[in-house]
């Protein structure tokens, strides 16, 4: 993917990064990396689910079933790993970008104070 990610793909690409998880897993991982900012409902992750499986960023780990439902894993294909490292490494230098000029405006908002050559007389 060489556009930037939007945000709940980025999660979906990070929850991923820890270790394969399952949909319902994944809906509460990417609650908690965005502080419940970004709240999957089911029909949205899968549909983005299969859309980065068939970008080949995300592979089914395994299926298994539980209660007499299949559930299925998903974990992060090495195209996966490759593009959430490339804009992680693009939003960093973003950020270092936006912290530098910041800094650059708090620099030049504070108010010069003249120094005291040779004390007073």
């Amino acid at each position: 993917m060489d556009t930037p990610l939007r945000e709940p793909t980025f999660l979906i690409l990070t929850a991923l990064a820890a270790a394969p998880m399952h949909g319902y897993g994944l809906i509460g991982e990417v609650a908690a990396l965005s502080d419940n900012r970004v709240s999957l409902r089911p029909g949205t992750l899968y549909g983005a689910l299969d859309r980065l499986v068939d970008a080949g960023l995300v592979e089914v780990d395994r299926e298994e079933v539980v209660d007499g439902r299949l559930r299925r894993y998903y974990r992060l294909s090495p195209a996966g790993d490759a593009t959430l490292s490339a804009e992680t490494e693009r939003l960093r230098r973003n950020v270092e970008a936006a912290t530098t000029r910041l800094a650059e405006r708090a620099r030049a908002a504070r108010p010069i104070t003249p120094s005291v050559a040779g004390g007073l007389a």
